[in-house]
């Protein structure tokens, strides 16, 4: 993919994890296809109410299964990673994929829910037998990276800008 063609050079893929953004959400939330909302505590109370499992917050060793499964798909699919950082409730990747960045993320979500199901067996124990059955929000945000400024930019955000300490969201 090149800056003058017609495709794009990186999809900018977020995504939560389960119940720490809720519809209704103090921080505004998304819409599909309407954008930015404002808060509504009575929404998010609903939205909390309707969850099966307690929110999810990722450890280190969570975070780092995160990462490295990232990186396998991508080289496995021969795709470009140009930035992952898995943070204690969100995930962001900049990829290059010949893909359509809904199914690009999807593949992650879905690929990183099984490693993490696969530590989560190893860590069960007589006290703490279950496993997590819901880990991610559902979709996500997938923005498509046309210039290459942009992409320097989106590259910057995830390695520099989430690069706090681990235990932060």
């Amino acid at each position: 993919m090149t800056a003058h063609s017609s495709e794009p050079l990186a999809y900018f893929l977020t995504w939560t994890t389960y119940g720490t953004w809720l519809p209704g959400d103090e921080r505004g939330w998304m819409k599909r296809r309407r954008g930015v909302q404002r808060p509504d505590p009575v929404r998010e109370a609903r939205a909390k109410s309707q969850m099966i499992e307690e929110e999810c917050r990722l450890d280190g060793d969570q975070r780092a299964v995160v990462e490295s499964t990232v990186e396998d798909h991508c080289r496995i699919r021969c795709w470009t990673l140009h930035a992952v950082s898995c943070r204690s409730n969100h995930v962001h990747v900049v990829v290059s994929g010949d893909k359509h960045p809904n199914d690009v993320r999807d593949e992650f979500k879905s690929w990183c829910t099984r490693r993490l199901k696969a530590l989560d067996v190893e860590r069960a124990t007589n006290d703490a037998p279950t496993v997590r059955e819901r880990w991610w929000s559902e979709r996500g945000s997938c923005r498509y990276i046309n210039r290459i400024d942009d992409l320097e930019a989106a590259i910057l955000y995830v390695k520099e800008a989430q690069d706090r300490p681990r235990g932060d969201g």
